[in-house]
């Protein structure tokens, strides 16, 4: 398949993708959905980037259009909020008028919408295993007719621990079903739900699943521990696209934000303690161009999908190497360049050395004027008159 109008979908599905201006499918689009349309289970395993969401989403909408059901028949159960609500947007750009609107079930916000959707007929739920169990215990929510199960992101659902909440919740699914698993490695535990929920799945597989993609230029700066700050501001002087910026803990993002707030940068953040109205906030504020920079945690990593990140520093390694790959996946999505930048100092240098052994890459060491910093070579706008962070909803700085 190398275009959408090649699918064998509805005239409808086929205009919507059109206005959508989805015309040339990803790889693994072309791959997955041929095999999802003839109802067949599909294990695929590629890069964070490469357009999993519509793989899936085309296939479900599909038997929805087909189905003249009044029942959940499509259950996506994601390891995130923010990749459960990014599903909910893309299906809700797609769905027109004939569907009706898909039922987001998460924590972190009020029950009652999410209530009202699965009472109002919704027939597609986007989930976190946590919540849906929840409802599932209170009897809030009837799965005995899914005809498609989809695990997106599978192999973080597990390692955040939701394998418990899956197994319940994929126990009280009709055994006679699609199961649609998206995963970005194919490690033992995701091995091991395979073998236990699918029925001969079809196999697809693209690229080194442990290498970031090859449009993104991967360097690394090995500086004195006093200087890496100051690194991290020229770096982003010199940088006129959006800047993802990763730390290791929920402290360091926040001092690290607040920081370059002072700095004069527009700058939010983003970890597991923000309430969800302020992780909203700063992730929408961060796509419609209100803040060039975005200071995270891993936590968030495989939750941010937004387009045209310029630019990922990683300021903190992470604590796998895996990670990594999540962390710079943010970049150089839908075939765009983009650009890593990793800093090191002490310590950090060996453990550096340690996750290009492992994923058997080698970063371009380069060095900065980090004295620079105080003459940035572009204007910063400054759109905070306190030059502190702007205050999210729900939210008091002290």
């Amino acid at each position: 398949m190398k275009q959408f109008s090649e699918l064998p979908i509805s005239a409808g599905l086929q205009q919507r993708l059109a206005h959508a201006q989805f015309t040339i499918p990803t790889p693994v689009q072309a791959q997955a959905i041929p095999h999802a349309l003839e109802g067949k289970d599909v294990l695929a395993t590629a890069q964070t980037g490469t357009g999993k969401t519509l793989a899936f989403l085309i296939p479900a909408m599909e038997l929805l259009l087909k189905s003249q059901s009044k029942n959940i028949e499509v259950l996506v159960l994601v390891p995130t909020r923010e990749l459960a609500m990014q599903v909910l947007d893309q299906y809700q750009q797609l769905r027109g008028k004939t569907l009706p609107p898909a039922a987001l079930v998460i924590g972190g916000l009020p029950e009652r919408k999410q209530l009202a959707a699965l009472r109002a007929g919704a027939r597609l739920v986007v989930a976190t295993p946590g919540r849906l169990e929840d409802f599932l215990d209170r009897r809030l929510a009837d799965l005995r007719n899914v005809k498609i199960l989809v695990l997106d992101e599978s192999d973080r659902m597990l390692d955040m621990g939701f394998l418990p909440a899956i197994r319940r919740i994929v126990g009280l699914l009709p055994k006679q079903r699609q199961t649609l698993c998206f995963s970005a490695t194919l490690e033992a535990s995701v091995a091991g739900l395979v073998h236990d929920y699918m029925q001969n799945p079809v196999r697809v597989a693209l690229g080194s699943i442990l290498k970031p993609a090859e449009n993104v230029e991967l360097h690394a700066f090995e500086v004195a521990a006093r200087e890496k700050q100051d690194v991290l501001r020229q770096l982003l002087y010199e940088e006129k696209g959006r800047s993802l910026i990763f730390a290791r803990t929920k402290r360091g993002t926040e001092r690290l934000a607040k920081d370059l707030a002072r700095d004069g940068f527009s700058a939010a953040m983003i970890h597991g303690d923000r309430t969800q109205s302020q992780r909203t906030g700063a992730l929408n504020g961060f796509e419609e161009g209100r803040f060039n920079v975005l200071v995270a945690t891993d936590i968030a990593a495989r939750g941010i999908h937004i387009d045209n990140v310029a630019h990922v520093i990683n300021y903190d390694l992470p604590d796998l190497a895996e990670d990594f790959i999540h962390r710079v996946g943010r970049t150089g999505r839908a075939g765009l360049l983009g650009r890593a930048s990793t800093l090191v100092a002490g310590g950090e240098i060996i453990e550096l050395r340690r996750i290009e052994r492992t994923l058997k890459l080698q970063m371009v060491r380069k060095q900065i004027n980090a004295g620079a910093a105080s003459s940035p070579k572009r204007a910063i706008k400054n759109s905070l008159a306190s030059r502190t962070l702007q205050a999210l909803p729900g939210e008091v700085f002290v």
